[in-house]
């Protein structure tokens, strides 16, 4: 265990212990404790400096990974190996031309019936590709007339020959795998575990099955983005995610993260008549996260790459 040498003001000490009960944290030593608050303290500095430059946009605080330094968040929370990107030009594309002018905000949350799952906990796994792609396949179902129903993200992490499970992938690669596996399982039926695990698919029990995926936009176009997602349904996205460890709600700035892709997630719907117009993202870091599991990056500017990598699933 790193030793730290410092000292904190009472009043840290006692919002550190309210962060151990709010998020059932355990350490198992009174070393782990001092090095742990140690993290929280350093991060709460970071944390408020994040906060005064972005201005009142967005807010930056406590989150569920505050005692985590960095390179752990890195670690065990976003993908840390991922096969070589696909050029979005040379990979399918079913775009099409929009003649009607999408409305000045969206959400899909409010369609009737439901077409979006509640929130989901990858835990300390980098499977956010294979739940960003689940919960497109998902939508893309309900949206065929089938009973909306969570599907099986560990199918994904531990089948799919392409990717690397928790380490990292693709959504586009998870879709591939789904098609030549003949579709997935429902979510009760294989549940997930956060570990690489060996292959149990069991054909007998497919629920969702895909015809094929294409790409939403292969020239970063955020206005094509948001006529696609009206016409047809929640997209999968992929993003760098690392700045976001402090985020506690408001509208996520393109200036604060880079176009390095660490994470993938999905867009639900959009608002461009805001004040800062912004995309609402949903995440796979369970509800106790940003905006009760959601978050909303400015749109218009490419934040954080999310206009890079968008695909949706072609359901049979």
């Amino acid at each position: 265990m790193i030793g730290f040498a410092f000292a904190v003001q009472q009043s840290v000490v006692q919002e550190f212990i309210a962060f151990q009960h709010k998020y059932n944290k355990y350490y198992a030593s009174a070393e782990e404790f001092q090095f742990r608050l140690a993290v929280f303290n350093s991060n709460l500095v970071r944390a408020a400096e994040l906060q005064k430059r972005a201005g009142g946009k967005t807010e930056f605080g406590v989150t569920k990974f505050m005692d985590m330094t960095t390179e752990e968040f890195k670690s065990t929370v976003l993908m840390t190996k991922l096969p070589p990107l696909e050029d979005p030009k040379k990979g399918p594309y079913h775009g099409e031309n929009f003649t009607s002018q999408a409305p000045s905000s969206f959400d899909w949350r409010n369609h009737s019936p439901s077409v979006v799952t509640p929130v989901y906990n990858q835990g300390q796994c980098g499977s956010c590709w294979a739940f960003s792609a689940t919960e497109n396949v998902e939508s893309q179902w309900a949206l065929s007339g089938k009973a909306l129903a969570s599907l099986s993200q560990q199918q994904i992490v531990s089948c799919d020959p392409y990717d690397y499970g928790c380490g990292g992938g693709w959504p586009y690669n998870a879709y591939k795998y789904l098609i030549g596996a003949g579709g997935q399982e429902y979510y009760s039926d294989y549940p997930y575990t956060a570990e690489n695990t060996p292959c149990s698919f069991n054909k007998a029990y497919i629920d969702a099955k895909l015809n094929s995926w294409t790409y939403v936009t292969q020239s970063q176009s955020e206005p094509e983005m948001v006529n696609y997602l009206v016409a047809h349904g929640p997209l999968s996205i992929c993003v760098d995610a690392e700045p976001w460890q402090f985020y506690s709600g408001g509208v996520f700035m393109a200036s604060e993260c880079s176009t390095s892709i660490d994470h993938c997630v999905e867009a639900i719907g959009y608002n461009t008549g805001a004040s800062t117009p912004y995309w609402i993202v949903r995440n796979s870091w369970g509800s106790d996260w940003g905006i009760s599991g959601y978050i909303y990056l400015q749109y218009g500017q490419d934040t954080c790459a999310m206009a890079q990598v968008v695909t949706n699933s072609l359901v049979a």
